[in-house]
């Protein structure tokens, strides 16, 4: 029952993506699409890509979508279908059949029991690689849009700073006006 109601989520939210008329709308939509198909591999057995579904899918994913719609705004654009309805309608349905076929609980094999690893042994040293390399994205990522969204900073020195306003110099003291100096006698000359 948990599985039909979790496909049927994941279908609603799909199909609410698809309709919606707002870029920020449908990019929500598109997350609650990743997080319900988290739980659905996380009930699966499928531990490490449920994690990796919900926080890259789910959650870097859609903080770049919402972002990135900020950014370029949300200007209306008429676009063609490109599929013709009944092609995309056909699509989706099979679509939901192949899910659900997919998620149902399969029988049981016929070998005995298969040991499993506990999930600190399966995330830490058989995934180890993919863990720290999805750090790293998902740091690499936030820290990107803060550098985006970050404010040019002005240095100290290039601050406008108002002043007092500023006051007449006083007169500069007059200098002293020197006598000329003498002249010598002009030279009679006899002939």
């Amino acid at each position: 029952m948990l599985y039909a109601l979790l496909v049927t989520g994941t279908l609603l939210c799909a199909g609410m993506a698809i309709r919606a008329k707002r870029l920020l709308s449908a990019a929500l939509w598109l997350a609650g699409v990743s997080a319900l198909v988290s739980i659905s591999l996380y009930r699966l057995g499928a531990h490490e890509v449920a994690v990796i579904e919900l926080s890259v899918g789910a959650g870097l994913v859609t903080v770049l979508f919402v972002f990135a719609i900020s950014l370029a705004g949300e200007e209306a654009m008429e676009a063609r279908a490109v599929l013709p309805k009944p092609v995309a309608w056909g699509l989706m349905i099979v679509s939901a059949i192949l899910l659900g076929w997919m998620t149902l609980p399969l029988r049981a094999s016929e070998g005995g029991p298969v040991e499993q690893a506990s999930f600190a042994t399966l995330l830490w040293q058989d995934r180890g690689l993919d863990v720290l390399v999805q750090i790293v994205l998902i740091f690499a990522g936030v820290l990107g849009v803060l550098g985006l969204l970050a404010e040019a900073r002005v240095p100290v020195e290039m601050r406008i700073v108002e002043r007092p306003a500023v006051q007449p110099a006083p007169p500069a003291p007059a200098r002293p006006v020197s006598p000329p100096a003498p002249q010598p006698a002009p030279r009679e000359v006899h002939v």
